[in-house]
């Protein structure tokens, strides 16, 4: 990042009425991200809402998944690296949602599926971008698979942030006080698979061994490596096992979602839940899955980029904080090769709920923030 240039900065006038418009557009065309040709619809949509800002437009096809848009702004300069602006257009919500859920307006908020989370912040971008004189070339990445983890876009991600002076991710901000994320953290995703012998467990119960039963064990062993004070956490959301009450039960398994605040951390539970061994010796424990997000650290430059967003929201008249999330976003793949600030869309509350919405009022201040940062690049 170089040093800031606080010279022809300035308050941009932010069309708020157009903003509504186009977000009503993006809202109203369901895209979950399990129906590629919803998300290729709502691609299209948005190519409509950036064709007047002529950007240089790369359609990644996709096959499973919605289509990847990258879009390119802005002069090329010799050593100067791009700022990106990272999104997507994926939903958690399935068709049909607007009938029960449809976009609504008042006076104070905006409301629909998707709206927050994150339509909204995409077309805050598209109005940055076109209020901006860019002095550098400007990516806007739009996935189609970030709500399922994204594993389609994760490579593509994190190769143009290898070339990225820095990376502006477009999720909303954090509440209650609407601040920048400067660190998130990592996501595992695990499974414990136990092997046991059956038996009838009225009969000869003694010729049994409880896969059940030594999930249970197990559990209460991850359970130790909690540790909140360090923001270490591993849930056994989803279990299951057995086949009916009076058989001993010969199969069990726990879907595990374990939190970590730095991939350190991330590798030492990893190690020690493949270490895992049946306290029943006729039984067996299997591992499977690991690291899906890496954490988002506080780095330097998040830090470098933070303080100047707190400066220039200054100048803006209106005060921004910093906040660490255990939610994950693309900006987890981002982080350990360029600079990257997250929560720099809408803001709302309510993301995948049914009483997801925003505020209108922070549309044209964030925007132009927004702009403020690409442009202090």
């Amino acid at each position: 990042m170089e040093a800031a240039r606080d010279q022809g900065l300035h308050r941009m006038t932010v069309d708020v009425a157009r903003v509504i418009s186009q977000t009503r557009k993006l809202v109203e065309i369901e895209s979950p991200s399990d129906d590629k040709a919803a998300v290729d619809r709502c691609n299209d949509a948005l190519l409509e809402l950036a064709a007047g800002l002529q950007p240089q437009i790369k359609r990644h096809r996709q096959k499973q998944h919605g289509d990847l848009l990258e879009l390119r702004f802005g002069p090329k300069r010799r050593g100067r690296k791009p700022v990106v602006l990272l999104g997507h257009l994926d939903t958690v919500w399935p068709i049909g949602t607007l009938k029960t859920m449809p976009w609504r307006r008042t006076a104070t908020h905006l409301y629909g599926p998707g709206v927050l989370d994150m339509k909204l912040g995409v077309v805050m971008a598209l109005e940055a971008l076109r209020a901006s004189e860019l002095q550098r070339e400007v990516v806007l990445l739009l996935v189609s698979d970030e709500e399922i983890g994204s594993p389609a876009s994760r490579p593509i991600t994190e190769k143009i942030a290898q070339t990225a002076e820095a990376v502006f991710v477009l999720e909303p901000a954090q509440a209650p006080n609407w601040a920048y994320k400067t660190q998130r953290k990592g996501i595992g995703n695990y499974r414990i698979a136990v092997t046991g012998v059956s038996a009838h467990a009225g009969v000869d119960p003694e010729k049994g061994h409880s896969a059940t039963l030594e999930l249970s064990r197990q559990l209460l062993k991850l359970a130790e490596l909690n540790d909140l004070k360090r923001g270490i956490t591993l849930n056994a959301g989803v279990i299951g096992g057995g086949t009916k009450s009076n058989v001993i039960a010969a199969e069990a398994w726990a879907e595990i979602d374990l939190r970590i605040p730095t991939m350190r951390d991330g590798e030492r539970i990893d190690r020690k839940l493949r270490a895992l061994k049946a306290m029943d010796k006729a039984c067996t424990v299997t591992v499977t899955g690991g690291i899906n997000r890496p954490p988002m650290e506080r780095s330097a430059g998040t830090v470098r980029l933070y303080r100047q967003a707190k400066k220039l929201a200054a100048g803006l008249g209106f005060s921004l904080d910093e906040a660490a999330t255990g939610g994950g976003s693309d900006g987890n793949f981002t982080a350990p090769f360029a600079p990257t600030l997250d929560g720099m869309g809408a803001v709302g509350i309510g993301a995948h709920a049914a009483h997801e919405q925003t505020e209108i009022a922070h549309i044209a201040p964030r925007t132009n923030l927004l702009a403020q940062m690409v442009a202090s690049c």
